[in-house]
C-alpha cells in the first residue's frame, strides 16, 4: 500500500463551491470506495480575534476535545465562560456551517439527506495523550459511538488543519474494511443477550443498538486492542499540513491520529439510502460476512 491507494487529492480552495460536475462524480465515488478526500488548499481561517483560543488551554481538562452540539448549541470540555466561550462558539459555529455547505455543493446527492452532528475543536497535541488501548486514537479503527446507536447510518467527517505553529497532523490509513472485517468478525464474541435493551433501559444509550451497532463497536476495540495487527497490518502514513483539510468514511475506512494539534472537526451521519453505491457500506459489507440483516 501506498498513498496513492488511500488518498485523492483534489484543488478545491474555496468553501463556498461551486463544485464542476466531473468533480462531484470523482469525489463521490472515491469517498464510497473508501479513500480519504484531501484538500491541499482549503484551508479554514480563524479571524484575528480568535486566534487566542487556539491553544490546549481552551480545554478544561475532563476530555480531549471541545465539542458543540448542533441541536441545542451547548458547548462542552471547556472551562471558558463569558465572552471567550461565546467568541470559542462562534468559531466553531462558523467552522460547521462552511463544513456542511462544502459537503453539500461536493456531495449534492447527499444534501437531502445530510445531517451535521457534533463540530469538535481539537486544540491539544495528540501524541501527549495517556490512554488504555481502547481509548487510544493512535491505533488504527473503525469509528463506532458507544452511546448513539446508527443502525447502519454513516459517519462522514470533515477535518480542518487549523495549527497556528504550521505543524501537521499525521494519520495511518489501514486496508480495505472488508478486509480488516473479514479477518475480524469471525473473532468476535456475540453481545450477551438482552444487553442492547438494557442499556437503553437505564439511558446509557440513546436508543437501542442493532446488531450493527454491536458488531462496529467490537470491531473498534477488537482492532485497537491487537497489538500485533497494529504493528503489522497494511497500513499507510499520510501527513496532512496546516491549511489542510480533508473528508472521509470513518465507519469504512481504518485510521489513527498519530500526532498533531489544533484542528476543527465536523461530523455527519448520512443514511444508506443516499448513497451512490450502497453495497460498499460497512452495513452491507458485515451482512454478507455473517449472513443475516443486521439493522
Amino acid at each position: 500500500m501506498n498513498a496513492t491507494d488511500v488518498v485523492e487529492t483534489l484543488t478545491i480552495a474555496r468553501w463556498d463551491g461551486p463544485v464542476p460536475v466531473a468533480t462531484q462524480r470523482r469525489a463521490l465515488a472515491a469517498l464510497e470506495a473508501g479513500r480519504v478526500l484531501f484538500f491541499p488548499a482549503l484551508a479554514f481561517h480563524p479571524a484575528p480575534d480568535e486566534r487566542a483560543l487556539l491553544s490546549p488551554a481552551m480545554l478544561d481538562n475532563t476530555r480531549k476535545n471541545i465539542s458543540l452540539d448542533p441541536a441545542t448549541g451547548r458547548l462542552g470540555g471547556t472551562a471558558l465562560t463569558g465572552a471567550e466561550r461565546h467568541r470559542l462558539a462562534a468559531m466553531m459555529t462558523r467552522f460547521a456551517a462552511a463544513a456542511t455547505g462544502f459537503v453539500r455543493a461536493l456531495a449534492p446527492a447527499y444534501a437531502p439527506d445530510l445531517e451535521p452532528a457534533r463540530t469538535s475543536f481539537r486544540p491539544a497535541e495528540i501524541d501527549d495523550r495517556p490512554a488504555s488501548p481502547r481509548h487510544d486514537d493512535r491505533r488504527l479503527h473503525v469509528d463506532a459511538f458507544p452511546t448513539r446507536p446508527l443502525h447502519g447510518r454513516r459517519i462522514l467527517r470533515l477535518f480542518s488543519n487549523i495549527a497556528p505553529d504550521g505543524a501537521a497532523r499525521h494519520w495511518r490509513v489501514g486496508e480495505p474494511f472488508a478486509d480488516f472485517a473479514g479477518a475480524f468478525v469471525p473473532r468476535l464474541r456475540p453481545a450477551l443477550p438482552g444487553s442492547a435493551a438494557l442499556l437503553a433501559a437505564l439511558g446509557l444509550t440513546k436508543g437501542q443498538r442493532s446488531a450493527y451497532d454491536e458488531i462496529m463497536l467490537r470491531l473498534h476495540d477488537a482492532a485497537k486492542r491487537d497489538g500485533h495487527y497494529q504493528r503489522y497490518a497494511p497500513q499507510v502514513a499520510l501527513e496532512l499540513p496546516a491549511g489542510s483539510s480533508w473528508l472521509v468514511f470513518t465507519d469504512l475506512v481504518l485510521h489513527a491520529a498519530v500526532k498533531g494539534h489544533t484542528a476543527l472537526e465536523q461530523t455527519f451521519h448520512l443514511p444508506l439510502s443516499a448513497m451512490a453505491e450502497p453495497e460498499r457500506a460497512p452495513l452491507r459489507v458485515l451482512e454478507r460476512l455473517t449472513g443475516r440483516a443486521l439493522a
